[in-house]
């Protein structure tokens, strides 16, 4: 099996599934994400080809894209950190908890996608609560991680992928702005309240400093 598996899925399915999402490319940089689609599914990498660019991007992180949002937020570039937490607290207050976070963590961004999905589908949907979800987790450094993969990997068949879904992403956030009036905040705005926050995080656990004499012997 190669690519032409990949284009039959798509001409069974794919079109279908992307009708159902209610998003049509609206702009040059939709279009541009969907033509680079269907030139990448005319390729014909092999499956292992395609199964290297995954383990590339996904698990062994040698294409320097990490699917980890505390990676691309923390000033150390770490996985596990403040992120993670904040997205677990986020996930349970919609009454949704990671399967097993030891084998990927809260904050990974197929996680982060599932959870979108899981709101949309419920008839309670708080959207200026949605809105800074998008903005300050996974809208605010998708980008980055797109470009990064776009730069490294070895198909195009990712790089394609991973335009689209921030193309769709921004879409979604542009309609829920028109729509609920909340306004798209710049990238600097975001990245200051980000910023802000991660800052907070460091001030609330900075360890105590020794002072002699009032916790015990000094020697």
């Amino acid at each position: 099996m190669t690519a032409n598996w990949m284009r039959r899925r798509w001409r069974r399915c794919g079109r279908r599934r992307f009708r159902g999402l209610a998003l049509s490319a609206a702009d040059e940089a939709g279009e541009a994400a969907f033509a680079n689609m269907a030139a990448a599914l005319r390729e014909d990498p092999t499956l292992d080809e395609l199964a290297a660019d995954y383990a590339a991007i996904y698990l062994n992180n040698s294409c320097g894209a990490s699917p980890y949002e505390s990676v691309w937020l923390s000033d150390e570039h770490l996985a596990c950190e403040r992120p993670m937490f904040e997205l677990r607290e986020i996930y349970a207050a919609a009454g949704w908890q990671v399967g097993d976070w030891r084998s990927r963590f809260d904050d990974h961004l197929v996680l982060q996608l599932q959870y979108l999905r899981r709101v949309l589908a419920t008839a309670a949907v708080d959207p200026e609560q949605l809105a800074n979800f998008i903005d300050e987790h996974i809208g605010y450094w998708l980008p980055d991680w797109g470009q990064r993969v776009a730069s490294h990997c070895g198909t195009r068949f990712y790089a394609a992928l991973a335009e689209l879904t921030w193309v769709w992403l921004l879409r979604f956030r542009e309609l829920l702005g028109e729509i609920h009036d909340l306004p798209l905040p710049s990238r600097e705005q975001t990245g200051e309240k980000i910023r802000r926050k991660l800052a907070l995080d460091k001030a609330e656990v900075a360890p105590i400093r020794f002072m002699p004499g009032v916790q015990g012997p000094s020697w």
